[in-house]
């Protein structure tokens, strides 16, 4: 792989591919090791997820530690749900004082959806707020104005849903997210092409594809109960219903799976104005190195 940072890739218009890694519910740094080695020499960065799903996983800037240290570029996710303005300044400054740069800045799933429904959230900032309070950072000053000596280097990421209503809206969203200072974009995971591409249409017509690296989600599943959960549960996600029947009769519902991602894959690529590929691999990090080499994404 390129020496190249995730930054300079985005700057040198590179087609990126980026992975995501679930931390354990454990202190378990061997259990992140062994979860690096489906990654290395294969992607561009790994997303460290942050207490995905509302349950407690270690920390996502200590696996980010640990992902580097085993030669991976860290994504570290970090969200409003559990952090005030205090906390997520604070976590940006220490990802500078590490030398972790890239932070993808998100609201955070919900804590109804977790193991402890009974836990406060905090939201004192959204996503776009979260973002621009980044870029004032690495740009040497905090959210109430001060200054600081030694600013963090970021690269800043942010999240976009094609698939929520509306799709002006979603647009409009994105714009707000690219004025506050995102320099890359990942999306919700593909089922719907034919909405994403109505998305992407929207998001040339408006000049954004220009102005961030937009890198597109696709989550392999197991499974048309997965697909069916997706659908029916996990607000703003659209999944064809021809798709859950195709993995409904397949002999091998798990490789169908695979068959359907790498599909997917092949047909984003072609789209006009996408920077690169996310894969969310959720807790199936083991499948990246197959759907990079059957997707045709180890030549970038």
């Amino acid at each position: 792989m390129s020496r190249m940072s995730l930054k300079q890739k985005i700057q040198n218009g590179k087609f990126l591919f980026t992975s995501e890694l679930g931390p354990p519910r454990s202190a378990s740094a061997a259990a992140v090791r062994k979860k690096t080695a489906y990654f290395k020499d294969i992607v561009d960065g790994v997303n460290i997820t942050d207490n995905q799903t509302a349950i407690v996983r270690l920390s996502s800037t200590a696996a980010a530690v640990i992902c580097r240290e085993e030669g991976l570029e860290p994504i570290v996710q970090m969200t409003c749900r559990d952090r005030n303005r205090l906390a997520l300044q604070s976590d940006l400054l220490g990802l500078g004082a590490l030398g972790i740069p890239n932070v993808l800045c998100l609201t955070g799933d919900h804590q109804r959806f977790g193991n402890h429904p009974e836990a406060k959230n905090v939201f004192d900032l959204d996503s776009v707020q979260f973002i621009y309070t980044a870029h004032r950072l690495r740009s040497g000053s905090f959210l109430s104005g001060d200054t600081m000596k030694n600013k963090p280097n970021l690269c800043i990421g942010g999240a976009a849903n094609p698939f929520a209503d509306s799709l002006e809206m979603r647009v409009i969203r994105l714009g707000k997210k690219i004025a506050a200072g995102v320099d890359f974009i990942q999306t919700q995971p593909v089922y719907d092409l034919a909405r994403f591409q109505s998305w992407m249409a929207a998001v040339r017509d408006a000049g954004l594809h220009t102005k961030t690296a937009i890198l597109v989600g696709v989550m392999p599943v197991k499974s048309a109960r997965a697909m069916t959960y997706m659908k029916s549960e996990v607000p703003g996600m659209r999944v064809p219903q021809e798709l859950i029947r195709r993995m409904k009769k397949a002999a091998d519902p798990k490789e169908e799976g695979i068959r359907v991602a790498v599909e997917t894959i092949q047909r984003i690529k072609e789209v006009e104005g996408v920077r690169g590929i996310h894969l969310m691999p959720l807790l199936w990090e083991s499948i990246t190195p197959r759907i990079a080499e059957e997707a045709d994404l180890l030549k970038y």
